[in-house]
């Protein structure tokens, strides 16, 4: 689904493969990206992060475009200027509603940057 989005194109996010059940997306560090001098600017981590979500919804229940019902965002610490991973995984699978969480994470998984919850509409 990455591939398709072309705002996920713009930032330049990709899959670098499966960890477990799930993608681990990469987004490259870019000078369009910056927000103050030297960090990414927050917008772009949330992105990030609503994209591991539906990408983790999209392949599990094999549906390309889940409507976001709400979102929220744990910044943790400044994303300095280098690439950046996210992750999401499902956590709770409804008839009509999924909830996922995801974790964005830079040179050390166990040193998150951000994290994310989105609940998602199915059709």
């Amino acid at each position: 689904m990455i591939v398709r989005t072309p705002y996920a194109q713009m930032l330049g996010i990709r899959s670098v493969g499966l960890d477990g059940d799930t993608d681990v997306l990469m987004m490259p560090a870019a000078a369009s990206l910056e927000g103050r001098s030297g960090f990414l600017y927050g917008g772009v981590i949330a992105s990030l992060l609503e994209l591991a979500c539906l990408e983790a919804v999209a392949q599990d229940r094999g549906e390309p475009w889940p409507k976001p019902i709400n979102m929220s965002f744990d910044f943790l610490r400044g994303g300095k200027m280098i690439d950046s991973y996210a992750q999401a995984r499902l956590v709770r699978v409804g008839r009509r509603v999924v909830n996922a969480d995801a974790i964005c994470w830079q040179a050390d998984r166990d040193k998150p940057i951000a994290t994310g919850r989105m609940h998602l509409l199915l059709d």
